[in-house]
């Protein structure tokens, strides 16, 4: 691939949301009569999709049905479905009664649609820096900065950018010292930061989990069910493990039709929006693994032998690492008294923040409108910069709850499809304009 190739479109980033987006723009292509050139790019070595998180009880906690593609087009040969049939599992899947397939499988369903895409897609890439082309002073083209594994940095062009690089890990300001030491370590890399620990050779551990949410549920599940030696104590500022709320009347908030309603609204309405709902999303957990957790503190009763503990109420206020092990204080936020107690290892299971994007554009910084974007994704910029550049991911804001979220990904990839080709179509006819006109003079 020459340093001159000049791509319609790079997608930084080939998690679910940019793979939903290959998938509707070689749809749109074929309606167009025209295919879009695209290169989508990803830091990881091969395709996976939270891979590190992939405990035996992680499932999703979306219905199937909200896959890659079937909200817009179920007839697709990228469904979860098709996948199911693809792999000799369709008729066993019924046989489950469930619309919640397990996060491997949807990881795997994720990398079999990956699979036929691999010619759009370059791995083992992390792109640094969006910079612009200047051309008497308008901005028609973008150029892409990367570096691979061995540190070699590499510049490709494109007419178009559309960032879905995700979530990067929430590290509380107390842990930001523990960067280094291999007893903390956010849920992100569960697996892996487990295999570093003894209790995998059935070591004895005290292992201390900081979180309300799904992630930290999980984590303490696995911990029970996989690590024998482990005494585990999830550790949350709330009073109680919250259910998400997942009712029907409730789950119209992730309909397509509701990121209409919300971007309508003013700032101000939009907000009250996303608080009303955010026990949908945000440090809650699935009933069922609420009802197991304290099915595994009942049973301890029964037997008189303690071994996990739910800790409610507890803010961690000092954190020191010992050759003994990770010692946390704890304050009671009920009576304000503080304890001291010693783990072997601690898991972060506190959240993501999205921040990515500012990074990648901080050269764009001067034509961009504070990384605001219309309806279709499009950051808003000013007339200089021609070049289209769309988030995916960062919009919840105006967008809604569900922007972080899979449901709405066969909307939004056909909304975002929809205005690229659009954007280039204009791009084009600018640049055979500009290029008669040279001709003529």
């Amino acid at each position: 691939m020459s340093a001159s190739t000049l791509h319609d479109l790079i997608g930084v980033g080939f998690g679910p949301s940019n793979l939903a987006l290959a998938i509707a723009l070689q749809e749109l292509s074929q309606s167009r009569g025209k295919a879009i050139d695209a290169l989508f790019m990803d830091k990881q070595e091969h395709y996976r999709w939270h891979g590190d998180t992939l405990s035996s009880q992680s499932e999703l906690q979306i219905s199937f049905l909200k896959d890659l593609v079937s909200l817009r087009n179920p007839t697709s040969p990228y469904s979860f479905v098709n996948y199911l049939k693809h792999q000799g599992r369709l008729v066993d899947f019924i046989n489950l009664g469930t619309f919640y397939p397990c996060r491997v499988e949807y990881n795997d369903y994720l990398g079999w649609v990956a699979e036929q895409f691999a010619d759009q897609a370059l791995y083992g890439e992390e792109v640094l820096r969006i910079e612009p082309e200047l051309d008497n002073g308008v901005i028609h083209h973008l150029k892409l900065i990367s570096r691979n594994a061995q540190g070699m940095e590499r510049a490709r062009r494109t007419r178009s950018v559309v960032i879905s690089t995700g979530g990067s890990p929430k590290i509380p300001t107390i842990f930001a010292p523990f960067k280094d030491d291999s007893r903390v370590f956010h849920h992100s890399r569960y697996l892996t930061g487990m295999k570093n620990l003894g209790c995998g050779q059935g070591k004895p551990m005290r292992i201390a989990i900081i979180g309300s949410g799904q992630s930290a549920a999980e984590a303490f599940i696995d911990l029970n069910d996989s690590f024998p030696s482990v005494r585990a104590e999830m550790i949350l500022r709330s009073s109680a493990l919250k259910p998400a709320d997942d009712s029907p009347f409730v789950n119209e908030i992730f309909a397509p039709a509701y990121t209409d309603l919300v971007f309508q609204q003013q700032p101000e309405d939009r907000e009250k929006l996303i608080r009303e709902y955010h026990n949908t999303n945000y440090s809650v957990v699935d009933l069922n693994l609420i009802e197991r957790i304290y099915a595994v503190l009942y049973r301890q009763k029964i037997t008189q032998r303690t071994r996990h503990a739910v800790r409610c109420r507890q803010q961690v206020d000092a954190a020191i690492a010992t050759e003994q092990g990770i010692e946390l204080t704890l304050r009671d936020l009920a009576t304000q008294q503080r304890h001291t107690q010693r783990y072997d290892a601690v898991i972060l299971a506190t959240g993501y923040e999205r921040q990515s994007h500012q990074a990648l554009l901080a050269p764009l910084e001067g034509y961009l409108h504070g990384l605001e974007v219309d309806r279709n994704y499009r950051a808003l910029a000013s007339p200089a910069l021609q070049a289209p550049v769309f988030l995916q991911g960062f919009c919840e804001a105006t967008h809604g709850l569900s922007d972080t979220l899979l449901s709405v990904l066969p909307m939004r990839s056909e909304d975002i499809g929809r205005a690229l080709y659009q954007a280039l179509d204009t791009a084009i006819a600018h640049s055979e304009t500009k290029v008669c006109a040279l001709a003529s003079a």
